[in-house]
């Protein structure tokens, strides 16, 4: 981890410098070691690595170079607590996630929030990313905490992203299933760590960071930009042994992290979902494409080499469905459950095959959706939740 400031200062030079990208900076630190010997190279070895613009960039401090030392080097010892901390680790650091040093682009800096003392054990730490969409059907969000809950109850460790959506539901049941001594969750985010994205997730991020991790590779100050959530995605996948997508149409975010993982050598596993819904596309794709299709955490503890009783997770995932199901204040309509089936629907179709009256109909879904038994989607559609 970073130690002093003149060494935080060293590498927050190296990504600055304007026209020096992560690859550059890899060769660099490749041929010279650390930033400070770099820095202390003439124009003439420079120019054996790198162009003469960019050895020329090289030789001066980048704008706003040292007043982002300081604020980054006072963020990293303000506010740290024996439960909650900050680090900053760096390529080639004995502290660096030893998954990542296998991806094509590593971070050249890893900004570290919350169980800090735990980045080391990530190098055999057993984790699996799981994506999906931010928008999701009820069933989808639904299916993404469940499923996290149950498979952090046997020891894994979540990773996603800290989106609305699947992202935040897969973090909710991390938290809830992880035992209280373990990694729960990981975050990983496309701003800098002094900020929370988006801000409906504040009060989770500091859940997660009590728990878990919050990790970016991106200064102080930067904002939530677009180019940087694609780019982020490989480290998802990156620290995972594989991706699990909950629910994802065809244009989605959750692809890019599935071809990253493929790219990375991870498994990628997928839920299917009804065939009318546009936000199981993706993932009937990815099926199509030989990912592993995946109905119950017991299908993904047995394609990772997970130590104990494989059964557990599936378990608590059947506990956890049961509890949904009888959490209500009364007993579902089975008749009306059977005429929805499992695929969104239509209050008109749904009154040609049940033969209400509208406003019996409209009763009846109201009292469902309150008990937790039907979700309610864009379009006047309605959707079942649960297995049952």
């Amino acid at each position: 981890m970073v130690k002093t400031s003149e060494e935080l200062g060293g590498w927050l030079r190296l990504v600055l410098t304007p026209g020096v990208g992560p690859e550059t900076a890899r060769r660099l630190l490749a041929a010279f070691g650390q930033p400070h010997a770099l820095f202390a190279q003439n124009q003439s070895a420079l120019r054996q690595i790198v162009s003469a613009q960019q050895a020329q960039a090289l030789g001066q401090a980048p704008d706003g170079w040292a007043s982002l030392t300081s604020e980054t080097w006072q963020w990293l010892h303000a506010g740290s607590t024996t439960d909650l901390t900050r680090a900053i680790v760096t390529l080639g650091d004995a502290d660096y996630p030893a998954a990542l040093l296998d991806i094509p682009d590593p971070p050249l800096m890893l900004y570290a929030l919350g169980q800090t003392d735990k980045l080391q054990p990530l190098k055999t730490q057993q984790a699996l990313a799981m994506v999906g969409s931010r928008n999701p059907t009820p069933q989808g969000a639904a299916n993404a905490r469940d499923f996290a809950r149950s498979l952090a109850a046997s020891g894994l460790t979540i990773v996603s992203g800290l989106a609305l959506g699947v992202d935040g539901a897969a973090h909710q049941g991390a938290l809830l299933g992880a035992a209280a001594d373990s990694l729960a969750t990981i975050a990983i985010v496309g701003t800098g760590l002094d900020r929370v994205y988006p801000r409906q997730h504040r009060e989770l991020a500091h859940q997660i960071a009590l728990r878990g991790l919050i990790l970016s590779e991106y200064p102080l100050g930067t904002p939530p930009l677009a180019p940087h959530f694609p780019r982020r995605n490989r480290l998802i996948s990156g620290l995972s042994q594989a991706t699990l997508v909950v629910e994802a149409a065809l244009q989605s975010g959750s692809l890019i992290t599935a071809q990253q993982a493929l790219e990375q050598g991870r498994d990628v596993m997928a839920i299917p979902g009804s065939i009318h819904s546009a936000q199981s596309k993706g993932c009937h794709q990815l099926i199509k494409q030989g990912a592993k299709l995946v109905e119950s955490a017991q299908d993904v503890l047995q394609e990772l080499p997970l130590p104990g009783p494989l059964a557990r997770g599936s378990m608590a995932l059947e506990a956890a469905a049961k509890h949904s199901d009888t959490a209500s204040s009364g007993q579902p309509d089975p008749d009306l459950l059977r005429a929805m089936g499992h695929d969104p629907v239509s209050l008109d179709a749904l009154q040609a095959r049940c033969g209400w009256s509208t406003a019996q109909m409209q009763a009846q879904l109201l009292e469902l959706e309150l008990m937790g038994h039907v979700g309610r989607l864009p379009g006047g559609l309605f959707q079942r939740v649960g297995v049952g």
